[in-house]
Formats: C-alpha cells, structure tokens, sequence
C-alpha cells in the first residue's frame, strides 16, 4: 500500500503563533479591542480566519468583508513574519529523509495561499510536494475533513494510507474525520487539550521514518 504524509502549516512546520498573535494584536487594536493571549489560545489556533474575526468582533464576519478584513491580517502577519521564518526543530532533516525514501508529502493548511508560498517557498519545499492545498482551495475548513480527503486525491492515495501532522484540536478533528492517522505535535497546545493522536511529539527531532511505519 502506498503511504502518504501529510502536515499541516502552522505550528506544524514553523511555530508561527506568536507571530500571527503578533498581527492580530496590531489588527483588533487599530479596532480599539485587545484580546489576551489566553482568549487567542481558545479562538485562534488551528481556526479559520472567518471564525477568528467573526469571534472577536462579534458579528458574523463574510462574503467581500471577511477577504479584505483576512488580507489586511495576512499582510500584517507576513510582513511580520518575512523575515524569520523558521522550521520546528528537525523538520528539514526529517522532510528530506522522506524524500529520500520516495514518499509523497503534502501540505493542508486553513491559511492563504500566499502564507504556505512565504512559507514552504523559504524552505524550498514547495517543489518537493506532491500536493499543496490553502483556504482558497476548500469550501469547508477544519474540523470538516475536505483539506485532507482532497490531499489525499491529489497525492493519489487512500485516506487510511496517510498520516498528518497536526498542532490544533481542530486540525486533529479534521484529519480523524478523514480516517487518516495523527501525530500531534505539540507545538502550540499539551496532549490533553488535542483528540488523541496515534503519535505525539514535540519536534521532529524525536522521530524517524520507522516510527512512521509503526502506525501502519
């Protein structure tokens, strides 16, 4: 059976919380609102954008709005973040022994195109991926399982062949909606604030192929 991985971006790949908390500090306070860490922590991680406005200014946030509010945030956070992008420890070396290996890899995250493009473009992984999907490519974000049952499509295997890596209890949710097997990474919450996961760790420092192929 062929094998598929699969990671989210955010807190995934890089820890990018702290800057995107960043954006939106600057964002909401520019609306006169000043959400605490703790609030992001509940209503921001792993959520889509349209939920996280829609939250904090209290109104359903849609249609024309919700793109041109989302873009101001998402410039605000790239702008931010351009300069300092940086991979969770050992993810590098543990995507290029994937690679190595010859397994498909893919990305399916709840953030814009041009994010994953910052993101995996610095890297220099976006090549590498046999499958790239963003917000603009789903009707139903996380917990809904579309992002991943279409990277599975994409990457030509069946959704119980793969595995995704996960930080967010919504992200979990999605990705156990689709059938796949998780590992959380524990980058952005503890163990027991997410679903169970098949695996946890805190980097990738602290796992290998082998381990991978245990879950199977």
């Amino acid at each position: 059976m062929t094998k598929a991985i699969i990671f989210d971006m955010d807190g995934v790949i890089c820890h990018t919380n702290p800057y995107h908390s960043i954006a939106f500090q600057e964002f909401f306070a520019k609306r006169g609102l000043y959400p605490t860490e703790e609030e992001f922590a509940l209503h921001m991680y792993g959520k889509s954008n349209s939920y996280i406005l829609s939250h904090f200014l209290g109104r359903k946030i849609e249609g024309q709005e919700l793109l041109e509010l989302e873009d101001e945030k998402e410039s605000l956070f790239r702008e931010i973040y351009k300069d300092k992008v940086d991979p969770i420890a050992g993810f590098m070396d543990f995507f290029n022994s994937l690679k190595a290996d010859g397994l498909p890899t893919g990305v399916g995250t709840s953030a814009p195109l041009a994010n994953l493009e910052l993101i995996a473009g610095t890297l220099g992984i976006i090549d590498k991926m046999e499958s790239i999907l963003a917000s603009e490519h789903v009707k139903r974000h996380k917990p809904d399982p579309e992002v991943y049952l279409k990277s599975a499509d994409q990457l030509k295997v069946k959704p119980d062949a793969c595995v995704v890596f996960e930080d967010s209890y919504s992200g979990v949710t999605a990705a156990k909606n689709a059938g796949m097997k998780v590992v959380g990474v524990l980058s952005s919450h503890n163990r027991e604030e997410l679903p169970v996961c098949d695996l946890y760790i805190h980097n990738f420092k602290e796992l290998s192929i082998a381990s991978l192929s245990a879950l199977f």
